[in-house]
């Protein structure tokens, strides 16, 4: 497994890894009802989980699928297997989704990509490790360590920030994370906070 693509137990929520991202649920129900979703990375699938409970289409995608091979046959559930990192075609093309997640998960490459395919109103929800998780362990290697203020950088210009964090987080084990939620313009009216 690259350093860059970690999941499962190797994240901030190391103790309670089936539960989802307490980010994500935060902003889920900014999410369109019943809008397609993609989770990215998505590990043993929590996240998909979760959209997939609140009635969203998921899309499940990730280079090894295992985790989430359970959900194979769930009606709205669509998993994907592809290595997002070797250098191949993105596996979705053309396809728009109302909420595009990722947790634990960077790489950088993807970044104009995933916000292309963000639907009118699409909510971007991506929570990952930044520069000082080094001295916490894995990952400790800047390439995979979001530099200060990236997410805001990457999103400038494309998308409408709801909220937005940078710092260290102390459990389940101490962290040093970014997290943003943003929005595609679509609406022209400001979303409805949770």
């Amino acid at each position: 497994m690259k350093q860059g693509l970690t999941r499962g137990k190797c994240g901030p929520r190391a103790q309670a890894a089936d539960a989802p991202e307490p980010w994500v649920v935060r902003f889920a129900p900014l999410v369109r009802a019943g809008g397609a979703v993609l989770d990215l990375a998505c590990g043993s699938g929590r996240h998909a989980r979760l959209f997939l409970d609140r009635g969203h289409e998921v899309t499940a995608l990730d280079r090894d699928t295992e985790g989430v091979a359970d959900l194979a046959g769930r009606r709205g559930a669509e998993i994907v297997a592809a290595d997002l990192e070797d250098g191949s075609p993105w596996p979705l093309p053309g396809r728009r989704f109302a909420a595009i997640v990722a947790v634990n998960y960077l790489h950088r490459p993807l970044f104009p990509i995933l916000i292309d395919a963000l639907a009118p109103d699409g909510v971007l929800i991506w929570q990952t490790f930044a520069r000082g998780n080094e001295r916490f362990g894995r990952p400790s290697n800047p390439d995979f360590l979001l530099k200060p203020g990236e997410l805001l950088e990457v999103v400038r210009g494309w998308l409408t920030v709801v909220a937005y964090e940078h710092g260290e987080i102390a459990s389940p084990r101490p962290v040093v994370i970014q997290r943003i939620c943003a929005i595609a313009d679509g609406a022209g009216a400001p979303p409805k906070l949770p």
